[in-house]
């Protein structure tokens, strides 16, 4: 049996603010899939570099990784007004799903998109983004550092985030 659920955690009202950082299809399998491209770090030390970068800023993150687009869309939902802002990579529901952007354009705090690699060196169809146009920045070909410059950023644009690290 497939869990559809998000691998989401309910954010705490009284606690610190939250950083939503959300990872598409295939995102699972980093470290295994494609290495020469991705590099060895798995979805988990993307997880923990996010968590422990914006724990330097005095907040959390809730992540998602999911095949299904529909899940990644309830998380938006839920978060769409609580999160500090939104770390986003889509994997390939970047070039095909406006209903992913269209969920994103709802959220109240900035968006990052991130890619891994460069996917502008890549295939013809990865050079369009559904999510560039609503994103405050793109991070591409950064490796896993790109979720760190994203959470980076994003505490510096975010009306929402704290402003001492």
């Amino acid at each position: 049996m497939v869990d559809l659920a998000p691998r989401t955690s309910v954010p705490d009202p009284t606690g610190p603010g939250f950083i939503a950082v959300l990872n598409g299809p295939n995102l699972n399998l980093l470290g295994q899939r494609e290495p020469e491209i991705y590099g060895r770090d798995t979805l988990a030390d993307i997880e923990q570099l996010c968590a422990d970068t914006a724990s330097t800023f005095g907040l959390d993150v809730r992540c998602a990784q999911s095949n299904h687009e529909g899940v990644l869309l309830d998380a938006v939902h839920d978060w769409r007004t609580a999160a500090v802002g939104f770390v986003v990579n889509a994997g390939a529901f970047t070039h095909t799903s406006v209903a992913l952007r269209d969920a994103l354009a709802t959220t109240t705090g900035p968006l990052m998109e991130v890619h891994i690699s460069n996917v502008h060196a890549r295939e013809p169809f990865r050079h369009h983004s559904y999510l560039s146009d609503i994103a405050a920045g793109v991070i591409v070909g950064c490796g896993i550092q790109g979720y760190r410059f994203a959470i980076e950023r994003l505490v510096a644009i975010s009306p929402l985030a704290p402003r001492e690290a």
